[in-house]
């Protein structure tokens, strides 16, 4: 077992479990990551100061690797210089730009029994760096993230990114299920024989490499242990927000059609991991089909239901008018599709919390009513006697967004699994 460091007092190293893993003679037990591309001017006071902060604060030997990711300025020479001052630094050149490649390679190569990487910028207070590794040191936890998005994180940034952020959450819990808060937090820890496992199963090798690492790993029954964070947005940050956007939207389809098809061996890395089978909180609220498997099962219940209502409707309005008819219907087959989407779409079985989602699931449809009323509505505002056409055209619009709307309330709300085994 590795001997702790000395720290400051006598206590400081009682704060963190000691390794439960071997590590050889020398081997450090942390090796921090430091992805780059062109940071010649950042890199020194970066490493430096992670330098400084783990000299005093980590109770155990660690390494600081710098991964050079194709850089074309100073900053390889930046880096050697680095690593000849330090002895715990070391430094690995990648002739291919990716902060996923870099990761991988820095990490499949490390003999630390935990590794962590964190960006340049050191946006994330190094308090934090301690909290994010101790569970993974004492075998509590597999992998660890920083949150931004944690009620007690504070967090200093711009409005369009806040946004894009949780909007990017939203999208990964309504499509892959993902229960982690932060997949794109520059703030995250892995254990070696974990990270052995799953990085050849990775295939992103961009920004989108920690969100596919981190469902894989949910997907296998690991335990993520969440920390909250202390974030500064930095102000001179390169990523571009909207090819990322789209390389994130393109990763969370390929990894949803991966889950779906079973490309992906969850059930073989359960039974490696010793989780075994799903829980039995899943096996109550059944196991839920592939996104794409969903979107189909779900347009198919939609095009059944949407014949039932025309059906209902033209029953009831020989005795009724319209408006009575149409809500009739509209009640009916909001019943009938929602326990077909709960059974079907979602694989929910059982009676457990039945009665609560179909009153959701008639919120969810007099959503829906009101998008497509307040479209008819707006209409005849913006363009009074518009001919009938336009307002089918209108209709048409309307009720693509509205069963656009349903899908990711059933999915992130509804039928939500945490909710069902809650």
């Amino acid at each position: 077992m590795a001997e702790p460091r000395s720290a400051a007092t006598p206590e400081a190293p009682q704060a963190v479990p000691r390794p439960a893993v071997e590590t050889a003679a020398g081997a450090p037990v942390l090796d921090v990551v430091v992805p780059v591309y062109n940071e010649e001017r950042d890199l020194g006071p970066c490493v430096e100061r992670l330098h400084a902060h783990l000299a005093t604060a980590f109770p155990y030997p660690f390494r600081i690797t710098v991964a050079d990711n194709a850089s074309t300025d100073g900053t390889l020479v930046v880096a050697r210089e680095l690593a000849a001052r330090y002895d715990e630094v070391a430094v690995v050149h990648l002739d291919e730009k990716g902060r996923g490649r870099a990761l991988r390679a820095v990490w499949s190569a490390s003999d630390a029994p935990v590794l962590a990487y964190m960006d340049v910028d050191l946006s994330t207070d190094l308090n934090a760096l301690l909290p994010l590794v101790a569970p993974l040191i004492s075998g509590h936890s597999d992998l660890a993230i920083g949150s931004r998005l944690s009620r007690t994180s504070r967090v200093v940034r711009g409005a369009k990114r806040e946004i894009i952020s949780r909007c990017y959450n939203v999208i990964l819990r309504g499509t892959l299920r993902a229960r982690f808060s932060d997949a794109q937090c520059g703030f995250k820890a892995i254990r070696r024989d974990v990270a052995q496992r799953l990085l050849p199963l990775v295939e992103d090798t961009g920004w989108f490499f920690d969100t596919e690492l981190l469902v894989l790993a949910e997907r296998s029954g690991l335990r993520i242990h969440e920390v909250p964070v202390d974030w500064v947005d930095d102000p001179d940050s390169r990523v571009d927000v909207v090819a990322t956007a789209v390389a994130d939207l393109r990763g969370v389809a390929r990894v949803g059609k991966a889950l779906a098809t079973g490309a992906l061996p969850v059930a073989q890395l359960r039974q490696e991991f010793g989780r075994g089978p799903v829980g039995e909180a899943d096996e109550t609220a059944g196991v839920a089909p592939g996104m794409t498997a969903q979107i189909v099962r779900f347009a198919a219940i939609g095009i059944v239901s949407t014949a039932a209502f025309l059906l209902l409707y033209s029953l009831f309005r020989t005795a009724m008018p319209a408006q009575v008819s149409n809500l009739l219907a509209l009640v009916i087959t909001a019943v009938g599709n929602t326990a077909a989407n709960r059974r079907l779409t979602f694989g929910i079985r059982g009676r457990r919390h039945a009665g609560r989602s179909q009153v959701e699931g008639l919120v969810v449809f007099g959503l829906g009513l009101v998008l497509t009323s307040g479209s008819l509505a707006l209409l005849d505002v913006v363009a009074p006697g518009a001919s009938h056409p336009v307002e089918l055209l209108t209709l048409v619009v309307a009720n693509l967004v509205a069963t656009l709307l349903r899908f990711v309330a059933y999915r992130a709300w509804v039928f939500n699994p945490r909710r069902q085994t809650a």
